[in-house]
Parts: structure tokens; C-alpha cells; sequence
């Protein structure tokens, strides 16, 4: 048993008969009242978002989990292919365990927790940021709009981004993986 006062991002924790991955967190001590703390919670079976307080000092139930680094292989249908790059052991797992199922391009690494509980994978860290080829984009045209402008583009994955206007087809651009936003051009 922990405590809210352990609560940290990639937590996971059992919460109303279900195993959840804590997505974000913040600890608010107001001027009057005790202290609690806000978290948005991610379910590792359905993939709803959730928010979620908990009082100070709340006892929470944490799951015991192994990191291990897996490959992403292929894609079939709703399922993902992953192979173990230490025994070579393959896994498939679904569309809804995935972060962003839509940035993942094949031989990519990931690691995946396991629950040592049941020998089950229940969550997939995505690297950071990936770097991914344009495929398709619409010519920008100068001089149509003061700043910042964006124009959708398809990259190799199938995934689409919004890139600015001097991204053309060919270029390779870096996005993050957490708000699948353009980063920069690689």
C-alpha cells in the first residue's frame, strides 16, 4: 500500500476494481481546507481517461510491474505485433492499450509494462518523439496569412499532423509523441 504523497506520472494503481495508469498529477494545498491531490487516471483495459481527487494521505493500491523493451513488428487489424529483444518472445497486443497507436512505425522500440501478478502486459511507453517522413502534403502558398499558419499533412505512419506551411513531401519532421503535435524539421 502506498500513499497519495508516492503518486508520480506512469503509476499504476488498482482503483474501483479495474488497474489504472496515472496520466498526470497535482498536488493542492488550498489556503483553507486540507490538502488533496488531483490526478487524471487512465484505465489499462478500456483506455478512458478519468479525473480523479484523492485526499491527503489516501492509501492507494499500487501494481507491481516490469519494464522490458519491445519492437514494434506489424500491424494486423485492431492488434500490434511486438517482439521482445531479449528472449525474442512475441506479444500481440490491441489498438487501445497504445498511447498513439498512429505514431508507431515498424522496428520502432517501446517498452511495455508487465504486471508480475499476471504475467500481462497492461501499458506501452512510447519513445519521447519520433521522426517520421512526409507523404503527403498541400504546397503552402506564401503571403496568405500573417503568422503561425498550419496546413494537415499525412506522414508514413498514415497519421495525420499539422506542420507548418514549409513542410513539403520528402521532409522529415519530428512530433511528439504525447500530443502528436509538430515539433521541428529533422
Amino acid at each position: 500500500m502506498a500513499t497519495t504523497a508516492d503518486i508520480r506520472n506512469g503509476l499504476c494503481i488498482k482503483f474501483n476494481h479495474d488497474i489504472y495508469k496515472i496520466v498526470e498529477f497535482l498536488h493542492v494545498k488550498p489556503g483553507k481546507g486540507p490538502a488533496f491531490v488531483r490526478t487524471k487516471l487512465k484505465s489499462l483495459t478500456t483506455g478512458k481517461v478519468l479525473d480523479n481527487t484523492f485526499s491527503a494521505g489516501h492509501k492507494i493500491e499500487t501494481v507491481r510491474v516490469e519494464t522490458h523493451t519491445f519492437q514494434y513488428l506489424y500491424k494486423e487489424g485492431e492488434d500490434f505485433h511486438f517482439m521482445n529483444n531479449e528472449t525474442f518472445e512475441q506479444i500481440t497486443l490491441n489498438k487501445n492499450i497504445l498511447d498513439a497507436p498512429d505514431l508507431l512505425k515498424e522496428g520502432e522500440n517501446v517498452m511495455v509494462q508487465i504486471n508480475t501478478e499476471t504475467d500481462l502486459p497492461i501499458a506501452v511507453d512510447m519513445p519521447a518523439s519520433v521522426i517520421l517522413e512526409i507523404t503527403y502534403a498541400e504546397p503552402g502558398v506564401k503571403g496568405n496569412t500573417a503568422t503561425n499558419a498550419t496546413k494537415p499533412a499525412t506522414v508514413e505512419t498514415g497519421a495525420s499532423v499539422n506542420v507548418p506551411l514549409f513542410i513539403n513531401e520528402g521532409d522529415k519532421i519530428k512530433i511528439d509523441t504525447a500530443t502528436g503535435k509538430y515539433i521541428e524539421r529533422v
